[in-house]
């Protein structure tokens, strides 16, 4: 596997605050990747990071690039969507396609003018007549239409509608990405892109605390529903997480045979929201009931 993104004992402190603290990891070629996370949990300290935002300590290479020395060249083949998906106000979107094929020599004005077809946005309106979902929209067909091996979206879809947001990721996999491309994306509608990740890393106080393919959580992470009779036997299976709520028992186990839950209960998949905050419980049983947006609204 080619590695787009490495990282090794990769830190940034911001006085006695470890914004991120000493990570490894690698990304290779071709993987939608989620970096998910709590607020302050260092996620966007560590894409700028990588984009070449900030400086660090440790080692990082971006595409064979050290992002801190050579981020000019970096950026001829990385693209970036933030959450506020900035856009100069004062230009008509025509001007806007003029300017980044006057700046970014792998930009197609033929794909982005195709991409914008499909949409609602006039050519000849300023940016700051439209609306965020549109600007949002023009961004992308901007980012697609760069041949770019790297994308980084920092909560790209924050919020827009659902509408907009199930759009903007249905572009993203049938306009844009390929094997030879690679994705790393944050976001807090977990349940909006587990479908589409190949792999996912969790980061709570600044330290990766999950790191695996999307293939491999399926079977290392398993859940089950016991009645209060049952309760006993599960958690002398060493459960990570247990929610409790009207006489039944929830329980998320790593790397308990599939066969030893099947004696108390049926084990079935555990989805991402739930394995998240199953995770960032540090280890620590709770009988609170878990709600789909535990995973907070800003990064």
């Amino acid at each position: 596997m080619n590695a787009i993104i490495e990282a090794k004992n990769l830190s940034k402190h911001y006085g006695s605050f470890k914004a991120v603290d000493d990570v490894s990891f690698s990304i290779g070629l071709g993987r939608i990747v989620g970096l998910i996370g709590s607020n302050g949990a260092g996620k966007t300290t560590l894409l700028n990071a990588i984009l070449g935002l900030t400086r660090y300590k440790g080692g990082l290479s971006v595409l064979g690039q050290d992002p801190s020395q050579d981020r000019a060249k970096l950026m001829e083949k990385v693209c970036f969507i933030s959450d506020v998906a900035t856009l100069p106000r004062w230009m008509k979107v025509s001007q806007t396609i003029d300017f980044v094929e006057g700046v970014h020599p792998a930009f197609s004005r033929e794909k982005a003018l195709d991409y914008i077809s499909r949409t609602q946005i006039p050519l000849n309106k300023k940016i700051k007549g439209l609306s965020k979902g549109m600007v949002t929209q023009l961004h992308l067909a901007l980012v697609m239409s760069i041949d770019a091996q790297l994308l980084v979206l920092d909560e790209p879809t924050l919020g827009l509608d659902i509408i907009f947001r199930k759009r903007f990721y249905e572009n993203l996999l049938e306009d844009y990405f390929d094997h030879e491309r690679t994705i790393l994306v944050t976001t807090h509608q977990v349940e909006e892109i587990e479908n589409i990740l190949t792999d996912v890393m969790f980061i709570r106080d600044g330290k990766i605390v999950l790191n695996s393919s999307v293939d491999d959580l399926t079977t290392r992470f398993h859940q089950i529903t016991v009645e209060d009779d049952a309760v006993e036997a599960a958690e002398a299976l060493n459960p990570i997480w247990q929610k409790s709520a009207m006489g039944m028992n929830n329980f998320v186990f790593d790397s308990v045979p599939q066969e030893k839950l099947a004696e108390i209960g049926s084990p079935k998949q555990v989805g991402l929201a739930d394995l998240f905050v199953a995770k960032m419980s540090n280890g620590k049983i709770s009988k609170a009931k878990i709600s789909k947006d535990s995973t907070g609204a800003n990064s």
